[in-house]
């Protein structure tokens, strides 16, 4: 097994266009890396790393930025406006009539969709600024102080800046097909750590909880094996293809099969499931300064039961998982689409009548597939809030968000690189 990872990777590294397109890449995530690190003025980092400290929600987030919202730096945003904008967009071409026939136009309505997604994030990016300056500013922890109407716009225009030239740097890295340059820069941010998540696991060692971190390293390996089941399971539905003669030739006569995937919505549903569950507490933390008593009250009660800590957390965020998997799911996917597609080249599934019992019988199968999905993805995103108080380790390096990017990304680009060797292979013929 490790000869043919070996041999592999010298044969990436011969081809000269490969090998310069991986290390283009990996010199794109370092820059980005770089600019995690450049904090922008007028703001206490200690201050503000302490509060990061002792908020766990708001240290997921910090996570799925890279770190950049912890040194609030000129990518802070990191790429999630970009993200935000692409789901909206997306949705949208579900429903409006107009963005649906770009869709159908192959690359060039591709770019233009493309292109209202990038200007989409700018606002985007611009609000999700000013309500990230004002949440510090008004957190009690003399973060940012002194913020004049001057600097506020400075500050505005910087971050939102950073986020453009985060989704610049991912263009540029997609354009060279080794994976997906979005989730590239995630997945950087999220691995780069990493090393400080293991420095201080060692640093605050203890030969007591030896058997905790071993059990802990045996689930990691075990929600790993899980993520990649997950990600690459799929259902093959056959489909055969009749014979056709054409004047003295017989045409067709093929049997294939229609995939279906059993996580068809990807990271969509925890990112959803992510914002909703942000919202209360984020909005709980401004009332509780109100000086009324029923809305302190109030406003303290929704704060504590939407910390990672609190089992309603935990319900919560695999409900709204489990429920976005669904309905993002209803959203792309069509039966009745893919049962016309089948019949007008043709085919059939063997014992399903083409038309409409060709799609329930399509969308029943997805149905039942999705369950495992979603209960799977699920189960995924909480399974840190799980482990984390049974071994004592406060981390999410171990499931949820993090780890299903990670895995994901990996595989994409492993199949992206594995491609690019297919298709020199038969240059090379």
């Amino acid at each position: 097994m490790l000869s043919k990872i070996l041999q592999k990777l010298i044969q990436i590294f011969k081809i000269r266009d490969l090998r310069r397109s991986i290390f283009f890449v990996l010199a794109m995530l370092v820059v980005f890396r770089i600019a995690a690190h450049i904090p922008l003025p007028g703001v206490d980092l200690e201050n503000l790393k302490k509060f990061f400290t002792q908020n766990e929600v708001l240290g997921l987030v910090n996570l799925l930025t890279g770190g950049g919202m912890e040194n609030f730096s000129l990518v802070a945003l990191g790429v999630g406006p970009y993200i935000t904008a692409s789901i909206i967009i997306q949705l949208l071409t579900m429903i409006v009539p107009s963005l649906e026939e770009l869709a159908k136009e192959g690359e060039a309505g591709y770019r233009k969709i493309n292109q209202y997604t990038r200007l989409l994030a700018v606002p985007i990016a611009a609000i999700q600024s000013y309500g990230m300056i004002v949440l510090l500013s008004h957190s009690g922890k003399n973060i940012i102080t002194n913020l004049n109407i001057l600097q506020l716009s400075a500050t505005i225009i910087t971050m939102t800046a950073g986020c453009i030239f985060l989704m610049w740097i991912g263009e540029l890295i997609s354009e060279k097909k080794i994976g997906n340059g979005i989730s590239l820069i995630i997945f950087a941010g999220i691995v780069s750590g990493l090393p400080l998540a293991l420095q201080q696991t060692f640093i605050s060692f203890d030969s007591a909880q030896f058997v905790n971190l071993v059990i802990f390293a045996i689930l990691g390996l075990i929600t790993i094996i899980g993520v990649v089941i997950i990600t690459e399971g799929q259902r093959n539905i056959p489909i055969s293809y009749a014979r056709r003669i054409r004047g003295n030739k017989m045409y067709g006569g093929s049997n294939t099969f229609l995939p279906l995937r059993v996580n068809q919505a990807g990271m969509i549903p925890i990112i959803f499931a992510i914002s909703i569950v942000l919202f209360p507490p984020i909005v709980a933390s401004f009332l509780m300064k109100i000086q009324i008593k029923w809305v302190q009250v109030s406003a303290e009660f929704i704060h504590t039961i939407f910390q990672p800590s609190h089992y309603f957390y935990g319900i919560s965020y695999f409900v709204l998982v489990v429920a976005f998997t669904y309905f993002y799911t209803a959203v792309v996917f069509h039966p009745q689409k893919i049962a016309e597609n089948i019949q007008k080249q043709g085919g059939f599934i063997l014992g399903i009548r083409p038309g409409k019992p060709t799609t329930q019988y399509v969308d029943a199968v997805s149905k039942r597939i999705m369950l495992a999905g979603a209960v799977s993805l699920g189960i995924i995103a909480i399974l840190p809030l799980i482990t984390g108080p049974i071994f004592g380790i406060k981390t999410f390096a171990l499931g949820g968000a993090g780890l299903l990017i990670v895995v994901s990304v990996v595989l994409e680009t492993i199949k992206q690189i594995e491609s690019q060797l297919t298709m020199r292979e038969y240059e090379g013929l």
